[in-house]
């Protein structure tokens, strides 16, 4: 089976990280940056914000989509978002090199394909002609 997208969206659930780091604003930030440029992504911002008492959130922009991360410290967890678009990243090198930065025990993920081009074209109003897109063969969407 072969599926046909504009983009594919991780959603990562990492259990027992470092507390530290998931309260440590300027690493999650360099982490995020450096998963987004471990995938082959062009970074165009970052934004980040710590909270009070605890916890950190941030968004980094790419070329290809986006990267966000928001921690919860006091119970060792983080929600992250891996989404890309295009043929050039690789977002499970990022899912990879976030795990060993935040030091995760566990985690659970879920890949959802983003734009699937057979509605796309078939809720379209207009003929779109040709749509580009990543093909996902079955061996990607197992790993």
């Amino acid at each position: 089976m072969k599926i046909e997208q504009l983009g594919r969206h991780i959603l990562v659930e990492f259990y027992n990280c470092d507390k530290e780091v998931l309260n440590n604003h300027s690493e999650i930030e360099k982490h995020m940056n450096e998963a987004a440029i471990r995938s082959n992504a062009t970074i165009v911002q970052s934004a980040f914000h710590t909270f009070n008492p605890w916890g950190v959130s941030g968004a980094v922009i790419i070329q290809e989509s986006h990267l966000t991360i928001h921690t919860w410290p006091e119970f060792g967890y983080a929600a992250v978002d891996l989404f890309t678009c295009g043929d050039s990243v690789n977002p499970w090198i990022g899912f990879e090199y976030l795990s060993d930065s935040l030091k995760a025990e566990k985690w659970e993920t879920s890949e959802v394909p983003r734009g699937p081009v057979d509605k796309i074209k078939a809720f379209a109003k207009e003929d779109l002609g040709e749509v580009h897109f990543k093909p996902q063969t079955d061996s990607e969407i197992a790993s």
